[in-house]
């Protein structure tokens, strides 16, 4: 069972304000991580590829609705902002 929990750890945010540029293929990737974990399967044998890509396919769907049904709130998106300024060098901050 851990075995199969740091697998999904693999899975990136997708969501904003934690990500930006969110392209398909990064759904898809997410998709295809989430079902390989879960079916325990990384590549699938002819027998289960059509059931595997269905699969993939569906959870991309999913999370697409998802993401553009998530609202960011200004707290959210002011805490993400906040915390990338103090990441950066004091030099590249200007006030």
């Amino acid at each position: 069972m851990w075995r199969n929990v740091a697998l999904m750890c693999n899975i990136k945010t997708l969501r904003a304000p934690y990500a930006v540029g969110v392209t398909d293929d990064d759904v898809h990737a997410a998709a295809l991580q989430y079902v390989r974990t879960v079916g325990g399967v990384r590549l699938p044998g002819p027998d289960i590829e059509e059931a595997f890509n269905q699969a993939v396919e569906a959870i991309s769907a999913v999370t697409r609705e998802l993401l553009a049904r998530l609202e960011v709130s200004a707290d959210q998106a002011g805490g993400l902002v906040r915390a990338l300024i103090a990441r950066m060098p004091a030099a590249a901050v200007t006030r």
